[in-house]
């Protein structure tokens, strides 16, 4: 197992094109929901309980083994909005090109023959850590952090928020993501015995909501 392969998978710099989204936040500022570092503390951490603990826990039954193909019905029957889907499904097809040219693996090649248009984002990360060598718990931390770090970064961009108050809010959510990320492999662990139905289906309605109306705009800073 290396760390520096899980340092790789979770730098913003990775191709993985997770650049292009806000993970809800430019919804959420335009409705007012946030406006500083006060509410992306509120947003990130109702994000990370919620889809980040969903996310998290997918990526980390990949890791374990558990059929990818059911995994991603599982993300599918989690996600009742069709953008958050599609948005979640383009990720995966771009994450899926970076993991396969970075560490090849046939079972990422077979997730790409299965899904041509991109599986779930989720479920491509946890075989990707399993294609770098990493655990269940390095998949579980990856798309906990991601869960936050996408709307962080974007609302310094929607914002103008003080990059260094951005931070701030990853550093104070920290010991929240230990537990998401325990919860989530263990939730995991859970799928090996009993099925996907074990996983978590935390709902995030505001999330889903605001992003069938941001699929609608015209103009807009973010894909998602």
């Amino acid at each position: 197992m290396s760390r520096a392969a899980l340092l790789v998978l979770a730098d913003g710099r990775f191709p993985a094109g997770g650049h292009a989204h806000s993970g809800g936040a430019e919804a959420a500022v335009k409705a007012g929901r946030i406006t500083g570092a006060a509410s992306l503390e509120d947003f990130c951490r109702g994000r990370l309980h919620t889809a980040g603990r969903v996310a998290a826990a997918l990526a980390a039954a990949a890791v374990l083994g558990v059929d990818p193909v059911e995994l991603d019905a599982a993300a599918d029957a989690r996600t009742p909005s069709p953008a958050l889907r599609t948005a979640a499904r383009k990720l995966g097809r771009q994450l899926t090109r970076a993991a396969r040219a970075t560490w090849p693996s046939d079972e990422l090649d077979a997730l790409a023959r299965e899904f041509p248009k991109g599986a779930h984002q989720p479920v491509v990360l946890g075989l990707t850590a399993r294609a770098a060598g990493l655990g269940a718990m390095d998949a579980a931390y990856c798309a906990a952090y991601e869960s936050v770090s996408g709307p962080a970064s974007a609302t310094v961009r929607l914002l103008s928020l003080d990059p260094f108050e951005a931070t701030g809010v990853l550093a104070r959510l920290a010991p929240e993501l230990d537990r998401v990320a325990d919860r989530a492999a263990e939730d995991a662990r859970r799928a090996v015995g009993e099925g996907v139905d074990a996983l978590p289906a935390a709902s995030a309605p505001l999330l889903e909501i605001g992003a069938e109306v941001h699929a609608g705009w015209g103009v807009r800073l973010f894909a998602s």
